[in-house]
């Protein structure tokens, strides 16, 4: 009798266990748990940790929470100003409404998928190829809008969407290199431009400068010739200009002022006049005072 009762308690014992492990199910944080019973939603969503359930009546469905990061395959698609594109984009998602998420739909994540595709074509075609390199903000925006419009029936918020990359044909990179060349050349042209008129400014009144002092000319050719002929590597041809040999010539007259102030009247007297045929041999050969003045520059620019 004893060991009847026994082995009846002990049975007991194991189909209760058997019982315990096919009822127990343990929700983890991130998911939330949903009881059919017979077909029906029962009760709550299930809360995170250990739940209990009747097994062959009941069956539970796990929802994840978490975000997910779905990428969007490249779609192919004409602009509003006719350029051909491919744009490749990824939608971050997730659910808050567990019973409608597996009640309102029949699988979510393609649903979202299929959205954000259809989404992505759709913007691809209402924006030109300006807006879709430079003003990709407010793209994210509105395709974040058109995804999020449906998905809300489905216990899905779009958290944001992300285009991650704007495909162009090799004619289209090649065009629109050149139109970036010529934008870079334009302005350096026009940098140029503004310099050579800045130099002029400068260079006008340098020569206001030394119109008013001519000597001050005099003195930069000689920096300038002093300047190039530091390089033993060119020849040098330099003009002489008559105003430098007016002022060679105005030097040797300055010269011979005090040696005339000197002279006595007796010595004025004394000295016998030159004849007429001398003075018309030094005015018949004015290229001897030429050379003598190219011989003082000379000696001045080696000194």
């Amino acid at each position: 009798m004893v060991e009847e009762l026994m082995g009846a308690v002990a049975a007991v014992c194991a189909g209760g266990l058997v019982y315990l492990a096919a009822a127990a199910r343990i929700v983890k944080q991130y998911e939330r748990g949903l009881v059919f019973r017979l077909g029906r939603v029962h009760g709550d969503v299930r809360r995170p940790g250990f739940t209990m359930i009747i097994p062959a009546v009941d069956r539970m469905r796990k929802v994840n929470l978490q975000i997910v990061t779905m990428p969007i395959p490249a779609q192919e698609g004409i602009t509003r100003d006719n350029v051909t594109v491919r744009v490749d984009a990824v939608v971050y998602f997730k659910v808050v409404d567990p019973a409608a998420a597996i009640v309102n739909v029949e699988d979510y994540r393609f649903a979202v998928s299929q959205m954000a595709q259809t989404s992505l074509r759709s913007i691809i075609g209402k924006s030109e190829l300006d807006d879709l390199l430079s003003n990709r903000e407010k793209l994210n925006q509105g395709l974040e809008l058109m995804i999020d419009s449906p998905a809300v029936e489905w216990g899905v918020t779009i958290d944001r969407v992300e285009i991650k990359d704007v495909s162009l044909p090799d004619t289209m990179k090649r065009s629109m290199a050149r139109q970036a060349e010529a934008d870079r050349e334009r302005r350096a042209r026009l940098i140029n431009a503004d310099a050579e008129y800045q130099a002029s400014k400068k260079l006008a009144q340098a020569a206001h400068q030394m119109a008013d002092t001519p000597s001050a000319l005099q003195l930069r050719l000689l920096q300038t010739v002093m300047a190039v002929a530091a390089e033993k590597n060119s020849t040098l041809v330099l003009p002489i200009p008559v105003e430098l040999l007016r002022f060679l010539e105005r030097g040797r007259e300055e010269d011979r002022r005090p040696q005339t102030r000197e002279q006595t009247p007796e010595q004025t007297q004394a000295q016998p006049q030159a004849p007429a045929e001398h003075a018309l041999e030094e005015a018949e050969h004015p290229l001897d005072k030429t050379e003598q003045a190219m011989e003082a520059l000379r000696r001045a620019v080696e000194q």
